[in-house]
């Protein structure tokens, strides 16, 4: 099998020197096995999504050096596909619909039972959450023997550290998790580099593949670079711009210095 490998941002901010860290990581990876780096947008999430940071992405990426496969996937284009994987799991009777309005997904957060009046306002198109009871009925023994590879070691996996998660989202129509396992297996995706923050997504994932006769990628999750103050850089806390270190007149090496000698955890 031919090591290939992927980079999938979402084109809802500017990318920033732990995306740069995550890129360069699992393109110099495929590059040492002879493989494929592929990048893909995704874009499913069109209240947040922008043009102008896909364009930045691509831009960055360059400018770092990297080069990959064109066309790109963008996620916007494939909605029919995650839908008749919804809908298969439907069939299956995997899935069961949440009609709770937002403050009823916060008590339910909180742990507190669900009042009544928490449908009175439910909007008619519910949210599709996966079943982990039924998933473990379809299952049957394979259920408790999932496993995953995580930087060559064997792991369990174990679907419930994320509850029933919402595979069929009220506003967009599909969610995070099953965009993801749909497009890796459309892609051919041998091995998945990504940031240690989703490294519990994969219990998820996981099952997800088994559920959809999915092959199984290989994971490493890296550890994610931190701020002087030892937080984890991210967009929706203003982490500097891999554009605004470009417009300042850094240079793609100075970027790669700044990843090497900065603190991880």
């Amino acid at each position: 099998m031919m090591y290939r490998t992927r980079f999938a941002p979402s084109p809802t901010g500017y990318l920033h020197l732990g995306h740069a860290f995550s890129a360069l990581t699992a393109y110099e990876l495929a590059r040492a096995a002879g493989g494929e780096f592929i990048l893909r947008i995704e874009d499913i999430d069109h209240t947040r999504s922008r043009p102008q940071y896909e364009t930045a992405i691509y831009e960055d990426l360059a400018w770092l050096g990297l080069s990959w496969q064109t066309p790109v996937l963008r996620q916007s284009n494939h909605l029919p596909d995650y839908q008749a994987a919804l809908e298969r799991l439907k069939d299956l009777g995997l899935l069961y619909a949440d009609h709770r309005t937002r403050k009823g997904e916060a008590e339910a957060a909180l742990s507190a039972p669900q009042s009544e009046d928490n449908h009175e306002t439910a909007p008619a198109n519910p949210a599709w959450r996966l079943s982990l009871e039924a998933a473990r009925k379809y299952l049957g023994s394979r259920y408790d023997h999932l496993t995953f590879t995580d930087h060559g070691q064997t792991q369990k996996a174990d679907p419930s550290i994320n509850g029933d998660v919402i595979l069929g989202r009220k506003d967009i129509g599909v969610a995070y998790h099953l965009a993801v396992v749909i497009d890796d297996a459309r892609q051919g995706i041998s091995h998945i580099i990504r940031g240690r923050d989703l490294s519990d997504a994969t219990h998820t994932q996981v099952l997800l593949q088994a559920l959809l006769d999915l092959p199984a990628p290989e994971y490493s999750h890296h550890a994610l670079l931190l701020d002087s103050e030892g937080r984890r850089l991210a967009k929706r806390k203003g982490s500097k711009s891999l554009r605004d270190y470009r417009n300042e007149g850094l240079s793609a090496a100075d970027i790669k210095a700044m990843i090497t000698t900065a603190p991880k955890g």
